[in-house]
């Protein structure tokens, strides 16, 4: 059954959906869908109620919300174990993904990389009062993960994990602005995984390439 990927391509939950696929070494079709356009297809409000990206078909399934779509990725397909078969394991990986969604999106992503990078190359105004939000709320958000990381090449474990492709976007984005890299330097661990993950082939086959500053 062919594997379609509908997706914004600037969108950071896309990003680790494709991560995901391609650690994986899934063959897909990638959909372009701008949740933000004026007009989005009929089609596509049909598969996802919320208008929002990335969302995975697999044949006749339709599966929406990124974390739904790495595990099943991972369960329905061959190749690498993304998920820890031991509890202590599995119980940190899936608490890392929860830490990334609920208390690093929004000061990482919405905030800091949105205004300070993403916004000013699509020619779109930004807010400097949003950066300095997400960089004062940044610091807790790096350090629990730093107190979770194992301190090795991967987050949880001795291998690749979901912790580590849901994370590694966001890390990308956020380093983008000065002040969030320096931030990120800050902590050891983190710093020693990223530079091994940030050197990933499939995380720099998959990273989206952003258009040059609009003046």
């Amino acid at each position: 059954m062919p594997v379609e990927l509908h997706g914004f391509q600037y969108s950071v939950y896309s990003w680790i959906a494709r991560l995901a696929i391609h650690e994986k070494g899934v063959e897909y079709n990638w959909v372009e869908v701008n949740p933000f356009s004026e007009v989005v297809p009929a089609y596509y409000l049909e598969m996802h109620p919320f208008k929002r990206v990335p969302t995975l078909v697999h044949g006749q399934l339709v599966i929406y919300e990124t974390n739904a779509i790495t595990r099943y990725v991972d369960d329905a397909f061959d190749g690498p174990h993304l998920q820890r078969s031991q509890a202590r394991e599995r119980a940190r990986c899936n608490q890392i993904l929860s830490i990334v969604d609920n208390y690093g999106y929004w000061p990482l992503i919405r905030q800091v990389f949105s205004h300070g990078v993403f916004r000013p190359r699509m020619g779109l105004p930004s807010d400097k009062s949003e950066i300095r939000h997400g960089l004062d709320a940044a610091p807790t958000v790096l350090g629990s993960l730093e107190q979770l990381a194992s301190g090795g090449q991967f987050l949880s474990g001795d291998g690749l994990s979901l912790a580590d492709i849901h994370l590694a976007p966001m890390i990308g984005y956020f380093t983008q602005v000065p002040e969030g890299h320096a931030l990120f330097n800050q902590h050891d661990r983190l710093s020693a995984w990223w530079s091994i993950m940030s050197k990933r082939a499939a995380y720099l086959l998959t990273m989206p390439r952003l258009p040059h500053l609009i003046s």
